[in-house]
């Protein structure tokens, strides 16, 4: 990470900030203001990705008078409901808070498919840039009462990854319930904390399988956004987010601090590639390569995806769209922006000399 002032996205889960009954943790959300205040102050620029609103909504709608809920809902409809309660108690108490210090926060709601073309992926980022330029802290969170099951982030561990990258940011902060990243299960006395992972490296056969009492995500997806966003040149930290002073000791005394850091590549992606990175989810088609190619593309050879190495193409796109690359196996193995449209795709399968169907520079393989 650069020295001196900082951009750094705060990522802070429903564990940190709420009680078991469901209710906001205030003790736990003053601290956490406290420190980002202590920042703001300091010239870092921060922007926080908060969960809780469906957890607080939760708590509201249990304790109001009668017992809460009329009739029983499904998932998604509880979690509508909730969400339409809960943010705006959450983003009041925010509001609060940080208005003791005289800090102004500004609320941003999102879901994925803001996020599906380049257009609304550079006007999210142009706005939110303008509230950071005018010092005015970003409070993100997904917006749930819109999202469909299908479009949703894993959780905002991956909302809080796709903002650190599409900000360029110096370092990605997630705030759990433990300190890290272990060999083992947390609870285990022989586990021990990793306290780095190097740019490549994969620490994920060590990670338990569990989800956190309100949230959709657990340590797993942690672990998985933080090896994506390292590798697209962003430091990503774990730790636990009820420690004392933990975020101003991360930025100013590490060392005194456990938790684990996923160190950035030092060859960062392109602003391009990096929403590319985070858009599979987004294809509208497929596009299957031979052997040959497909080894191509893994290789570190800067490369375009041609219509000579292609075999077969599944879907219809039209030239801008996202597209994914699938090896001979069946593995998903590059995702990218088409240069071409499919039907002009499909007139050139096996040629050579064509033009390519993703350019390098609209190619993303390194996740894969």
């Amino acid at each position: 990470m650069k020295q001196g002032k900082k951009r750094i996205v705060v990522k802070v889960g429903s564990n940190v900030l709420t009680r078991p009954d469901g209710k906001p943790n205030v003790t736990n959300m003053s601290s956490l203001v406290d420190q980002i205040a202590s920042l703001h102050d300091k010239g870092h620029e921060i922007v926080l990705v908060s969960s809780g609103a469906v957890a607080c909504g939760r708590g509201a709608a249990e304790s109001t008078k009668g017992g809460g809920l009329t009739r029983q809902l499904d998932s998604v409809a509880s979690r509508q409901l909730f969400s339409s309660i809960g943010q705006i108690r959450l983003i009041n108490l925010y509001n609060q808070l940080f208005g003791e210090y005289g800090i102004l926060i500004g609320q941003v709601l999102t879901q994925k498919d803001n996020f599906s073309s380049r257009d609304s992926y550079l006007n999210q980022r142009r706005c939110m840039l303008t509230m950071i330029e005018n010092r005015v802290i970003p409070v993100v969170n997904e917006n749930d009462t819109a999202s469909l099951t299908e479009l949703m982030f894993t959780d905002n561990d991956e909302l809080s990854g796709l903002i650190a990258t599409m900000l360029d940011a110096d370092l990605l902060v997630i705030l759990s319930n433990i300190n890290g990243i272990y060999t083992g299960s947390p609870s285990d006395p022989a586990s021990v904390l990793i306290p780095r992972v190097a740019p490549g490296e994969d620490p994920s056969a060590y990670v338990v399988a569990a989800k956190s009492g309100f949230g959709r995500g657990g340590m797993g997806t942690k672990c998985g956004i933080a090896r994506k966003v390292s590798d697209e040149g962003v430091a990503v930290v774990i730790a636990r987010g009820d420690r004392p002073n933990v975020l101003v000791d991360l930025v100013e005394t590490p060392d005194t601090v456990p938790h684990t850091i996923f160190e950035p590549s030092t060859e960062p992606l392109s602003t391009v590639k990096r929403w590319i990175a985070h858009s599979s989810s987004f294809a509208k088609g497929e596009v299957h390569v031979n052997q040959e190619a497909a080894a191509i593309l893994r290789s570190d050879r800067a490369v375009s995806l041609l219509p000579v190495g292609v075999t077969a193409l599944n879907g219809e796109w039209e030239e801008g769209d996202i597209i994914s690359v699938v090896a001979p196996t069946g593995e998903k193995i590059a995702v990218g922006r088409a240069a071409i449209d499919s039907r002009a795709a499909v007139a050139a399968i096996g040629r050579h000399g064509q033009r390519p169907i993703i350019h390098y520079d609209y190619l993303y393989t390194e996740g894969f």
